[in-house]
């Protein structure tokens, strides 16, 4: 049996932020339901960074839900995102991905090819993956 590629799992329509938006966007993006922790960071399609959940809530603590904060406003995501991150290209094969999960450095892997974000893959889908089989 041929490994199976990452790319038959991954999220392809991916919520992304520029490095010069605000942090009242994340957020936005944040509040949505069933939204994953974690938020790539692009440049005209090409992956520069990512933020995660933990980032975001060590930078605005004690801000509060109103929008008018002004932390929200004063902060942008190049501020607090994580640069040059992990990644992999989709034809990586699911184990190997879950493998690199397992070791707990990582919640989510962004996935490109040439340098533009083609998707993402959380724990979550390395999970429900497993599960069905």
């Amino acid at each position: 049996m041929s490994a199976v590629p990452i790319s038959s799992i991954m999220t392809q329509n991916v919520d992304c932020v520029s490095p010069k938006q605000k942090l009242v966007d994340v957020k936005h993006i944040y509040e949505k339901k069933k939204f994953h922790h974690h938020i790539p960071v692009t440049e005209n399609g090409k992956l520069v960074g990512m933020l995660s959940l933990i980032d975001f809530m060590y930078h605005i603590k004690g801000a509060g839900l109103n929008d008018d904060n002004p932390i929200y406003n004063e902060l942008s995501v190049k501020d607090i995102m994580t640069v040059k991150p992990y990644t992999i290209c989709g034809d990586t094969a699911i184990t190997k991905v879950a493998e690199e999960l397992s070791k707990g450095r990582y919640r989510a892997i962004p996935i490109v090819e040439n340098k533009t974000l083609v998707g993402i893959v959380s724990t979550a889908d390395i999970i429900r993956f497993y599960l069905k089989k």
